[in-house]
């Protein structure tokens, strides 16, 4: 099986993307085509697109990499770019690149001229089985992450797992966080898998991944409720990386190397209040130190990143919002958690 169907577009992996891809373009007329890369992808990445891209690319627009750029101003430059390339509601923007790229190149595409049609293929780990797919964009607000954005469907997503070749395995390994994650809050038997037999770059695996997060997009587009499952680890692992982008004497965390440290920390409030077991619980925290290197946060660290919760996008009436796991591939949404806690899920997340 090489496409799996979402709510408005599919994603295709390997020659069916190629073939989707081109079909696509052959039939919609569209008057200019515009490529967004970062400068590894355009060093690394568009090589092997040009090569199976049958159409001439109009421009090919250039942002830079890293978290650090993914806010308005880049948005502007884009803008900008397409504006003065002649862009207009017949383009298209193919967004080729990870996580960043395709969540700013989509949010560029879906307010540009009021929406433009755009494609994401997205060449890291990480944003094949997760950030490119369910049609979120949008960008950050200073080091708070995500906090601009509109929720739109890409025409289709494209997955090249050969792409994952010119990653480095730091950049790879931030991917199997969400993988995990999938596992976690839906499926015990692909968890078990994904830690026993530690090879997830294959296709299946992906192709997994992606079917998890797209059954559980397509029954709330709009995250109403079972979309919030998606958000396990990410409450407190988004203010963990936000933090960390803003003190430059910290090391930066990946995404997903912030996110393995709030599944942990998020397991131990799901031992607390929700039954979680003990074994349970010990069995993540042993998976995710097994290949996440430990984050040495002291006290004032900490007490920096809890005031960073009242800007979780799943806060509500004033409440921090949290997904909790009662076991392994069952996940529950919507609990307060007593403040108590946090520093006890630090404390046993030190030991």
């Amino acid at each position: 099986m090489e496409s799996v169907k979402s709510q408005s577009y599919e994603v295709h992996i390997n020659e069916l993307a190629k073939a989707s891809l081109n079909q696509h373009v052959a039939k919609s007329d569209y008057s200019k085509i515009f490529l967004l890369v970062d400068e590894n992808t355009k060093e690394h990445c568009l090589p092997i697109f040009k090569k199976m891209f049958e159409h001439p690319i109009d421009s090919i627009l250039e942002i830079q990499s890293g978290e650090e750029n993914k806010h308005i101003h880049t948005c502007l430059q884009v803008w900008e770019d397409l504006s003065n390339l002649d862009g207009d509601r017949k383009s298209l923007l193919i967004n080729l690149g990870g996580g960043v790229l395709t969540d700013l190149g989509g949010f560029v595409a879906s307010t540009f001229k009021r929406g433009i049609d755009f494609v994401n293929i997205p060449t890291t780990l990480l944003s094949m089985v997760d950030a490119s797919i369910g049609g979120k964009t949008g960008v950050d607000l200073g080091s708070l992450k995500n906090q601009i954005g509109v929720i739109n469907q890409p025409q289709m997503v494209l997955i090249f797992p050969e792409y994952l070749n010119t990653l480095d395995p730091r950049q790879v390994k931030s991917g199997y966080a969400e993988m995990l994650k999938h596992g976690l809050i839906q499926d015990k038997d692909y968890w078990k898998d994904l830690v026993e037999k530690n090879n997830f770059t294959n296709a299946s695996c992906i192709q997994r991944s992606i079917t998890i997060k797209n059954e559980v997009v397509l029954q709330d587009p709009t995250e109403k409720g079972l979309r919030k499952i998606l958000n396990f680890g990410h409450t407190l692992g988004h203010a963990i990386e936000s933090y960390c982008l803003d003190n430059h004497d910290k090391k930066t965390l990946l995404h997903g190397e912030a996110i393995a440290v709030g599944m942990i920390l998020e397991g131990y409030l799901s031992h607390e209040l929700r039954g979680l077991s003990k074994l349970a619980l010990d069995d993540i925290k042993k998976a995710f130190l097994t290949h996440f290197d430990k984050v040495d946060f002291h006290d004032d660290d900490i007490d920096a990143i809890l005031q960073l919760l009242k800007y979780d996008k799943k806060n509500s009436h004033g409440n921090v919002n949290f997904v909790l796991l009662q076991s392994i591939g069952e996940a529950v949404t919507d609990i307060k958690i007593p403040e108590e806690l946090f520093h006890k899920a630090f404390a046993y997340y030190k030991e």
